[in-house]
């Protein structure tokens, strides 16, 4: 195969138009290069990364540290299956025991893997732990979540394109509205294993709940018996300003999932954390993945998390988020609903399409992505600058205030559907 080097940007869109399948909508950025809060297009025009591969570049585009981690482990070995035993894996379920104080840890690839793997050991511990009539476990959620794509968890939404099409879905499955404690006690059957729940909604539009939500969830699950599964893959790992975002209420869940930024951006890389009782249901032959908990995910992981802790960026987004929250709430557009967040993970709603906006930053050098039609996110790498961030804001305050995104009317909005329990 010839090497193409002299491609141009608009020659690489219309090769992935024709060859790939058409289920994202990007923006037309072509990226090649990034390091820290910025990435280069492939005419050399810098651009300032206001999403972070959602969340999953906290430690910045192509950390040194974790680079060094993945070249030294790869010249080693990257691949063994779990058939035989690894020197990485052992140091990464000690890694994220004594930082998490959970005593078990099951690695995964992707978020989607990692939240199956949580929903199938609920499932099983329903079953072998609380007694459950085999095949009736019920597993509870919240409607406009966001699990992932497979279709166990796209039957847990409430979200018609991501439904459509892809039924039949499997039993046991409901939600509850999201930020109503009382709707979950109400669901809450004899049969119910796990409540699965996002401390922060990220894809509907980082939906902050009221104050003391995850409180009364978990102790309306510890009072039936249930397992509280909080997925953490975007919210986790720094991003609101702590390490894990249930940690802003003092609560600890039974089963954490986690992801993305688990590997600093460079290898796929997703865990269950949780406890004996819980991790201890699988048995060999009951769950598996070739490539996890692989020695090259494993080193590369324990790097990123070194990076988070050593590098103190949950405390930056901490501070980093107040100030950028105060400022954004301070500006005056008639275009603006609400600005929301907690820590560097923010969003402005808007009162028409959030696209037109995104495309008028990306003009000026910053990049975002709409989600839910009206909803702009905001998440930089936690390494960013003030200074950065500064210019980031501004651009976004220059565009809001000069109407840059177009006046197209927004969607009409209606009820959020649920799924019955």
């Amino acid at each position: 195969m010839p090497v193409e080097t002299d491609l141009k940007a608009t020659d690489l869109m219309a090769m992935e138009e024709q060859f790939g399948a058409h289920n994202y909508h990007p923006l037309d950025v072509v990226i090649r290069s990034a390091s820290g809060a910025w990435v280069t297009d492939e005419n050399g025009r810098r651009y300032l990364d206001f999403l972070s591969a959602y969340s999953a570049v906290n430690q910045g585009h192509c950390h040194p540290a974790i680079f060094r981690a993945l070249v030294e482990q790869a010249q080693r070995v990257t691949l063994t299956s779990r058939a035989f035993r690894n020197d990485q894996l052992p140091l990464l379920l000690r890694h994220l025991h004594q930082l998490t104080g959970y005593d078990r840890a099951l690695p995964m690839n992707s978020g989607a893997e990692a939240v199956e793997t949580a929903l199938k050991a609920a499932r099983k511990w329903g079953e072998t732990v609380k007694r459950i009539a085999p095949g009736q476990t019920q597993i509870i959620a919240c409607a406009n979540n966001f699990h992932g794509r497979t279709i166990a968890v796209v039957g847990l939404s409430t979200e018609p394109q991501y439904r459509s099409g892809f039924g039949p879905f499997p039993d046991g499955l409901c939600t509850v509205p999201f930020g109503d404690a009382a709707a979950l006690r109400q669901a809450i059957t004899p049969q119910t294993a796990a409540f699965l729940v996002e401390p922060i909604q990220g894809e509907a539009g980082v939906i902050v709940p009221p104050e003391g939500y995850l409180r009364q969830v978990a102790a309306i699950c510890r009072e039936n018996n249930v397992l509280l599964i909080v997925d953490e893959i975007q919210s986790g790992l720094g991003r609101t300003g702590k390490l894990f975002a249930y940690m802003h209420e003092g609560i600890q869940p039974d089963v954490v999932i986690v992801g993305k930024a688990l590997s600093g951006g460079f290898y796929p890389v997703s865990a269950v954390l949780s406890s004996t009782e819980v991790l201890g249901v699988f048995q060999p032959g009951d769950h598996g993945s070739t490539f996890g908990g692989n020695p090259l995910a494993c080193a590369v992981a324990r790097a990123a998390l070194r990076v988070i802790v050593d590098e103190r960026l949950a405390e930056r987004s901490a501070e980093l988020g107040a100030y950028a929250l105060s400022r954004l709430k301070a500006l005056r557009s008639s275009r603006i609903v609400e600005v929301r967040g907690r820590g560097l993970w923010l969003a402005i709603e808007l009162n028409q399409p959030a696209r037109p906006v995104c495309e008028a930053l990306s003009a000026r050098g910053v990049l975002c992505k709409e989600t839910h039609e009206r909803v702009i996110r905001i998440a930089p790498p936690l390494v960013i600058s003030r200074e950065d961030l500064d210019w980031g804001l501004e651009q976004i305050e220059t565009v809001l205030r000069e109407g840059a995104a177009g006046k197209e009317a927004a969607p009409e909005v209606t009820g959020v559907a649920v799924l019955s329990c």
